[in-house]
């Protein structure tokens, strides 16, 4: 059974920053993608950036770009967040695709999501 755990949310202040951390267990292979969305209330679920499997390639959202930072340690995913916007402020989710691959916010491939952490970006 596969299990996706994320960790790291909280409150900060605008400018400042927070590192979302992602563990994946009980995948069948080890060449997955993992990636991070994020949902505000009342918006759709959004794509922010995700990390290829072996290849070790990473795609990031235009609105996050010199700001997040994806990373990855085996079948843990990081997200280093900096420069915070209010506008950041969402439910942040993790997920792990059936394919080794990604290369935009596109969910589909990702079957494997986590509960969510909760990022509140105050003024």
């Amino acid at each position: 059974q596969v299990q996706v755990t994320e960790s790291g949310g909280g409150l900060v202040q605008a400018g400042g920053s927070l590192r979302l951390s992602c563990t994946v267990t009980g995948m069948a292979f080890d060449n997955y993608a993992m990636a991070w969305f994020r949902q505000a209330p009342g918006k759709e679920r959004e794509g922010i950036s995700c990390f290829s499997g072996s290849a070790g390639r990473t795609w990031y959202a235009d609105f996050v770009k010199g700001r997040f930072t994806i990373s990855r340690d085996k079948n843990t995913v990081f997200l280093q967040m900096d420069s915070l916007k209010p506008e950041d402020s969402a439910q942040y989710y993790c997920a792990a695709s059936r394919y080794a691959h990604c290369y935009s916010g596109n969910r589909d491939g990702f079957d494997h999501w986590g509960q969510g952490t909760q990022v509140t970006v105050s003024t």
